[in-house]
């Protein structure tokens, strides 16, 4: 029998049983729909989160004073060595930038110190804001900010300092502009720079030396954080060990329970980042799987089902000279008609989940903003389905095919 034939005659029983195959049909389309959907929103989420990576500078270390091991290699210090159980008399120094400088694969090397609730005046206002204090000879080869007007700070700078978008525009009633004036705990400071929007808006960042003139309990070559900027990326991790064994030993610490230090470094929360999002994603996955599951048992049912309503036809087909391979193949081909019909209407059942998610004001969901299903999602949605179809199919064909012409001619 041709495989036109087979075609012809499983699209018919297809057509000729629809309200049976249509709520078999159902199952499959939700969970085509469910993977499928899931799997773009996750696209779409990981492809926002690569580009917010992209924008971070993934060969920054950051180097802070105290340890928990919660800290070291996980979320980001806060200012001044803040967070978690750190030590009140851990200090980073000369000494500590010291060791690490001969550490291999390191292009630069600074100590910042920061500033809380300082006083800043301008125009007859004032505000509690952060102060960062920066070594201004290699601030600028660290970082990655995009500027709205005019330049970062230089190594010859001295009393100016480099404001972010809030402190430009939305701190004080009037917008501080370029060469304006501020007064910060009573000393004049020249604004060079203002930083894009987005970019640390509420920051004051200013050469140590300042900082430390006027942040109370600021110490020169003492600092808050040590920031280490690496060659590549793929240097970080050896550099990150290096840098702990170093600090370690000129620190004259044995134990890592005495441990007064932490490492921070950006990459890691990439990789983990990365790790969580896999991690969702194939959870989210095997929750939607199940109702590919149960759609599988309703496609093995339907046709059992059709099996036995067609007995007398598949006895007549034998009859006349139709093989067992033509019989097999006829509902084979049934059950993945059944599945494709199925996997089609799933996708256009993700078209429109993912078209209603930007509208669920999620804060999660921000990300599927302009999400889509990819070409590759539709073929995958598609391709499960109709495999689902074959697989549960398997055994109602292989029966169909191995029925005797007199038996299923006699059969009522």
């Amino acid at each position: 029998m041709r495989l036109s034939t087979c075609f012809k005659l499983a699209l018919n029983i297809l057509i000729h049983s629809k309200l049976r195959s249509w709520l078999t049909i159902i199952g499959i389309v939700i969970g085509v729909g469910s993977v499928v959907t899931i799997m773009a929103l996750s696209d779409s989420m990981s492809a926002e989160m690569e580009g917010q990576f992209a924008d971070m500078d993934l060969t920054t270390i950051q180097v802070t004073p105290g340890y928990t091991k919660a800290s070291s290699g996980g979320g980001p210090p806060r200012p001044g060595g803040m967070g978690g159980s750190f030590s009140s008399d851990a200090e980073l120094t000369d000494r500590d930038i010291r060791a690490m400088k001969l550490i291999e694969n390191i292009d630069y090397i600074y100590g910042q110190v920061y500033g809380r609730d300082m006083d800043v005046y301008f125009m007859g206002e004032t505000a509690e804001l952060s102060v960062t204090g920066v070594d201004s000879q290699v601030w600028q080869y660290t970082v990655t900010y995009d500027m709205e007007s005019g330049r970062l700070l230089e190594a010859a700078d001295n009393n100016v300092v480099v404001i972010g978008y809030g402190v430009a525009h939305q701190i004080f009633d009037q917008e501080i502009g370029l060469n304006r004036a501020l007064t910060i705990e009573g000393k004049n400071f020249r604004v060079v720079g203002v930083l894009d929007e987005g970019e640390s808006d509420n920051s004051i960042i200013m050469p140590i030396d300042s900082a430390v003139d006027i942040i109370d309990d600021a110490e020169e070559d003492v600092y808050d954080t040590i920031i280490v900027k690496a060659s590549d990326t793929k240097h970080v991790e050896t550099i990150v060990n290096t840098i702990e064994e170093k600090l370690m030993i000129s620190r004259h610490i044995a134990n890592e329970d005495d441990r007064d230090f932490s490492v921070f470094y950006s990459l890691s929360m990439a990789d983990t980042a990365t790790e969580i999002m896999d991690s969702i994603t194939m959870f989210l996955g095997a929750i939607a799987g199940v109702s590919l599951l149960v759609g599988s048992v309703g496609i093995a049912n339907t046709m059992f089902t059709s099996v036995m309503e067609r007995t007398k036809d598949i006895g007549t087909m034998k009859a006349i000279g139709a093989k067992n391979r033509d019989i097999m193949m006829i509902f084979l081909i049934n059950s993945a008609l059944v599945g494709f019909v199925g996997g089609v209407l799933g996708i256009l059942l993700s078209f429109v989940l993912t078209a209603l998610m930007p509208m669920l004001g999620i804060s999660m969901m921000r990300s599927s903003m302009g999400m889509a299903v990819a070409p590759d999602l539709i073929g995958m949605g598609i391709g499960i389905a109709v495999f689902v179809g074959i697989i549960s199919g398997v055994v109602p064909a292989y029966n169909a095919s191995r029925m005797k012409p007199v038996d299923a001619l006699r059969y009522e």
